[in-house]
């Protein structure tokens, strides 16, 4: 009886060591995948500006005309070669520093056709613009504008698809995509993965849209998002502000809490791009005097959404 007692318990041990182990594998750490918007110091030329990307924890640049910048110009005047060897000297945590977005409002979403083809140049998988249609618009009207505004883009998301781009389209003042039912309307009607969102708290908040509701948002409106600006109202930009009011669009200075809305995009798993941002007004001066003193701003900002992250 011992003998077969023994000989069972072995065939039994043998067994279990030949199944499969069964490992329950932990989920990546969440983080923001931070983008620097070249804006964010006007007009200065891009070899003052391309050193401060990963400075700012950026692994990519977001690339602006005038007249809120005027990079995408100087890329057009050094010529397309001497922009890439710029590139190609800056390194980052994950290799050669990228052009990871071409944000082009001045071109408006229906006239995207030869950036797309020099996005694809670059390997840039993200153009950000404004939508088109008819303003102000609510209900069942505002969804049939929508819908003609998604079908409408079906061309420029075919050409955005083979050359491997998201069209992010911006919740934006004076828009058609403006309010979060038209946010929600874009997401469900767009023709193609292609056609993403890039959401600006900013406008949402002049909309009396909380913190609360950003985090509601964002859940509703899942893996369509492609870019957050991680930018507020504070006290606008439309008019000249004294620097320390103007500064209250940026995160950590003005009255929203990013806290519930960095907990959503964790929720998500958001993986698109996060931009911290503001306008300076005028346009096209950068948001403090010095390319460094922009650099430390906004490694302020960072510096306070990495704590709010860490409380979600």
């Amino acid at each position: 009886m011992n003998a077969l007692s023994r000989r069972q318990f072995l065939g039994t041990t043998a067994a279990a060591a030949a199944l499969p182990t069964i490992t329950t594998a932990a989920k990546p750490k969440f983080r923001l995948n931070y983008i620097l918007s070249s804006s964010m110091y006007g007009r200065l030329p891009l070899k003052e500006i391309l050193p401060e990307v990963t400075k700012t924890g950026a692994d990519t640049i977001d690339i602006w005309p005038a007249v809120h910048g005027n990079q995408r110009e100087q890329i057009e005047a050094m010529g397309h070669d001497a922009f890439a060897a710029m590139l190609r000297a800056h390194k980052t945590a994950k290799g050669t520093l990228r052009m990871g977005c071409i944000t082009r409002y001045d071109l408006g979403p229906f006239g995207l056709q030869k950036e797309i083809a020099f996005a694809k140049k670059f390997g840039t998988k993200l153009m950000v613009c404004g939508g088109r249609g008819r303003r102000g618009l609510t209900g069942p009207e505002l969804k049939a504008e929508v819908k003609k505004f998604a079908e409408m883009m079906k061309p420029h998301l075919e050409a955005a698809e083979a050359a491997g781009v998201t069209i992010a389209i911006e919740n934006h003042s004076s828009n058609l995509i403006n309010t979060p039912d038209s946010l929600k309307w874009l997401a469900e009607l767009a023709p193609s993965p292609h056609l993403g969102i890039a959401l600006a708290p900013y406008h949402l908040e002049s909309l009396g849209v909380d913190a609360a509701g950003h985090a509601a948002l964002i859940k509703a409106l899942g893996n369509r998002i492609a870019m957050f600006y991680a930018w507020q109202h504070g006290m606008g930009c439309s008019k000249k502000l004294p620097k320390k009011q103007e500064l209250l669009q940026m995160p950590g200075r003005g009255k929203l809490d990013f806290t519930p809305i960095l907990g959503a995009l964790k929720a998500i798993r958001f993986t698109g791009d996060t931009s911290i941002f503001m306008h300076p007004v005028p346009r096209g001066i950068p948001i403090l005097d010095t390319a460094a003193q922009c650099t430390t701003e906004i490694n302020r900002a960072r510096t306070y959404l990495e704590k709010c992250l860490a409380k979600v």
